[in-house]
């Protein structure tokens, strides 16, 4: 399974949407019930998942779904 498979599975877990299907070009605007909350819900959900820390200042950076599959790609390549 891809890191994009895995990540999709864990938007689908988050947002409770077991259609939902990312795509890198993706934000927040594009998935239904993306708030404050559920952004950090995903980031939580996401460093478990694939056993990383992504810190502040890196969820800063990210500006849609492509930005989160590649800093994933990055963290997970380097261990």
């Amino acid at each position: 399974m891809t890191n994009q498979e895995r990540l999709n599975k864990v938007f689908a877990k988050v947002f409770d949407n077991t259609n939902l299907t990312i795509e890198p070009h993706m934000t927040a605007n594009d998935v239904d019930g993306w708030d404050s909350m559920s952004h950090l819900n995903l980031i939580i959900s996401v460093e478990k998942e694939f056993s990383i820390k992504i810190t502040g200042a890196e969820v800063m950076r990210l500006k849609n779904i492509g930005d989160l599959i590649n800093l994933v790609e990055m963290k997970t390549s380097t261990k």
